[in-house]
């Protein structure tokens, strides 16, 4: 097995530090890990998108690392009661056509206005 190159090096110093950092910081060791397993399969030959990734990570150390930071999250979009999954049809009944007056035509129709006009 080859020795890890320079940029593989600096990747697994940035993990080590990002780890120190969100150390007593409700959420921050759970979205590092969850950060780098997503982009783990990345192909070593994909220099530039490493790069960039790398950038960030030092960025977002800098901000762990400052005193401001206490807590880390991520913004996920709850899925209210009365949504539905994409999928989730009632049997028998015929899969939707782009013709229905819920869907815009080319899929970048305005937002519905709420009944009190806000």
């Amino acid at each position: 097995m080859s020795r890890p190159s320079r940029l593989q090096r600096q990747v697994l110093s940035l993990y080590r530090e990002l780890l120190r950092a969100a150390r007593g910081k409700p959420g921050a060791d759970a979205r590092v890990r969850a950060e780098f397993r997503q982009h783990a399969c990345l192909p070593r030959s994909d220099v530039l998108r490493i790069e960039y990734l790398y950038r960030r990570g030092r960025r977002q150390l800098q901000l762990l690392r400052s005193g401001h930071a206490t807590a880390m999250g991520a913004f996920v979009r709850p899925r209210g009661p009365t949504e539905e999954p994409r999928d989730a049809r009632v049997p028998g009944t015929p899969p939707e056509d782009g013709n229905s007056p819920r869907s815009p035509p080319d899929g970048m129709g305005s937002p519905e206005t709420p009944p009190d006009g806000r």
